[in-house]
């Protein structure tokens, strides 16, 4: 593939519109090309995000449990933890043992229910948030410093907008 002497992203409008003609499709090139920058994009993002979260000893999922535990009082059922976050119980598994190995959560009965259990941030978890939180949030805010507030707004509600567009790559 070639890359675009303008932003380097591959492909390119040219390449889409002869893709999409080879197949003998009416699909809208740009509306393709849009859709692959952003699969491509969110893959970018994604692997800056885990070395991002390495430097901390943490992946993003292993982040986005604690933070997710820090914003609901320190504490979570497996079950609730897996459907906000939007990953499997086994994947939710997997974080919450590296985590507990780590002493950044532990587990304990449920209150509500003695036959399940909770992930309760510790102390330990809380520090390491806090440890980072000055980097993070700067990196983030350093990460979208091309956009005025105003792009930052219509991007947010774009970006809304194609998540719920997404479901037409998984749809029967």
């Amino acid at each position: 593939m070639t890359r675009d002497g303008i932003d380097g992203e591959t492909p390119t409008l040219d390449q889409a519109r002869r893709q999409v003609e080879h197949y003998g499709l009416t699909a809208d090139p740009q509306a393709v090309l849009v859709a692959v920058r952003l699969i491509s994009a969110g893959a970018r993002v994604g692997r800056a995000a885990e070395a991002h979260f390495a430097r901390f000893g943490l992946s993003t999922g292993r982040y986005r449990l604690l933070a997710d535990l820090e914003d609901h009082g320190g504490e979570k059922s497996p079950s609730l933890l897996a459907a906000d976050l939007g990953v499997s119980r086994a994947t939710i598994t997997g974080l919450l043992d590296g985590l507990e190995r780590e002493g950044l959560i532990a587990r304990r009965a449920s209150l509500d229910d003695g036959r399940g259990t909770v992930a309760v941030l510790t102390a330990r978890g809380a520090q390491r948030l806090r440890d980072l939180a000055p980097e993070h949030f700067g990196r983030l805010e350093a990460m979208v410093s091309g956009l005025s507030v105003e792009e930052r707004a219509v991007f947010l509600d774009l970006l809304a907008r194609v998540v719920r567009g997404s479901e037409a790559l998984v749809a029967d």
